[in-house]
């Protein structure tokens, strides 16, 4: 099953064709643990899983690394800022180890939540310094950086393709650059590796290096760790759209100035949440959690299904009658699969119908992850009247190995009745008594009571079936 990509260095959609047949290495940007994620960048996480589930799906192995960022690089990416994790602690009464590690549980927690696949190596920037400080060697011993202020730099004008993958145009940079930023740079652009006390005074979190005591900075750790667990070249890189411009392309800049060959092959992104203030950040303080979603009565699959809605490459404006219709949609979902019993077909025994079905799935998530036609392939598939149950619920499994809602978890209706609580199983009685009396006041007081304590109540040809809401 071929799969095709679009790929942010050569802004066109390309044939993945991955540079082992072992497994796909794959690195996307983790989170830096000082704060909770937001829905913004949880999106990208989604995206990401998709992308997995995908490659999965055709037939790859996958490894999947993804550091975590608990050394606090800069409130600004260009090495200006104050230290976000230094920061954290200070406005908490909180040390800053104690930060990382409670922000690392949440950040997790939502993203088991949403059903996400997680990493094969999570590595956390602390626990590989030593890989840090060679690569910043390698570096030093082929002439690419500079000592200033106590400071290791790296120099970009050593690199002549710095720049490629955001396209930026360098003599415009420098013509139009404020300098003032660090005078100890010698060109604007240039980037630290290492930062020592000379830069911000004592930090809490800090090692000896050659240079001196201190930490490094942002960009190196993700070269250093992709390349610890992935080699010199992997498949693909992935992160958030604001990541290019500076984060990877400085990434880039230093991992094939350190081994002289091309460091990524294919370059992916996911575009922007738009809040009705613009772009979603922390920095702007103007951002929503997952649990802000699920106190006010979503579930966090209601979140997944309104990111699939969209292509992860173009921006998507949260709304919370969006989220509503999502959530509405995915419940609909539900329904339909616990409608289709417990039986599920054989591989041999699908349908040519069935399997065009899945066919035209696969076009759609094959081709640069394209899920909102999937999801219309899906719904097409469950209504149409001419498969047998047992066949949709064979597509569905299928389907959901990449859409990852849980709908092969989903039980079918009228199952399980044993693990409803007694006292909802009563109301179904009353309003079942209500009901023959023709009493339907009260039948619609007794649905409603049963709404309200978490499940849903169909009447079908067998009678009632009963659901936990999800």
């Amino acid at each position: 099953m071929k799969v095709y990509l679009y790929n942010t260095m050569s802004r066109a959609v390309e044939e993945f064709k991955p540079i082992s047949d072992e497994y796909v290495g794959m690195y996307c940007c983790g989170p830096t643990v000082y704060n909770y994620a937001h829905i913004g960048n949880l999106r990208t996480y989604i995206f990401e899983d998709t992308l997995k589930r995908v490659l999965r799906h055709a037939g790859y192995k996958v490894k999947h690394v993804m550091n975590i960022t608990d050394v606090g690089h800069l409130t600004g990416d260009g090495d200006d800022g104050e230290d976000k994790m230094e920061k954290s602690a200070r406005e908490s009464g909180k040390t800053v180890w104690d930060i990382a590690k409670f922000y690392t549980d949440a950040f997790f927690k939502d993203y088991d939540s949403l059903n996400l696949i997680r990493p094969d190596v999570v590595c956390p920037a602390t626990k590989h310094i030593g890989q840090m400080i060679k690569l910043i060697q390698r570096l030093e011993a082929g002439g690419h950086t500079y000592i200033a202020g106590g400071n290791v730099y790296f120099s970009i004008d050593t690199f002549p393709d710095y720049g490629k993958l955001a396209k930026l145009n360098l003599d415009e940079l420098k013509s139009g650059a404020r300098i003032d930023i660090d005078s100890n740079k010698r060109n604007p652009k240039d980037f630290v590796l290492w930062f020592t006390n000379s830069k911000f005074g004592e930090q809490a979190m800090m090692w000896d290096s050659p240079w001196g005591r201190g930490y490094p900075g942002w960009h190196i750790e993700c070269s250093a760790m992709s390349m610890h667990y992935l080699g010199e070249s992997f498949d693909i890189h992935c992160g958030g759209i604001d990541a290019i411009p500076v984060h990877h392309t400085n990434e880039i800049a230093q991992s094939e100035a350190a081994t002289g060959k091309k460091w990524v092959n294919y370059w992916m992104h996911g575009e922007f949440l738009l809040s009705d203030k613009g772009k979603m950040s922390k920095s702007s303080g103007e951002f929503l959690t997952l649990s802000v979603l699920t106190n006010r009565g979503y579930n966090p699959l209601d979140y997944r299904y309104f990111c699939l809605g969209a292509t992860y490459r173009t921006q998507l404006q949260f709304s919370y009658p969006g989220m509503d219709a999502a959530k509405t949609a995915r419940a609909g979902l539900v329904e339909r699969v616990a409608s289709l019993g417990d039986q599920i077909a054989d591989a041999s025994a699908i349908s040519e119908k069935t399997r065009s079905y899945m066919d035209q799935f696969d076009g759609f998530v094959c081709n640069d992850l394209g899920t909102p036609g999937a999801l219309s392939v899906l719904w097409t598939m469950l209504k149409d009247e001419s498969i047998s149950n047992a066949e949709k619920k064979f597509a569905v499994n299928y389907m959901d190995q990449v859409l990852g809602l849980g709908l092969d978890a989903v039980k079918a209706s009228g199952s399980g009745e044993s693990d409803i609580p007694e006292e909802v199983m009563k109301l179904v009685s009353l309003r079942a008594e209500a009901k023959k009396n023709k009493d339907w006041t009260s039948a619609d007081m007794y649905r409603k009571q049963i709404d309200d304590m978490g499940y849903l109540l169909k009447d079908t040809p067998t009678g009632p079936s009963l659901q936990k809401k999800v």
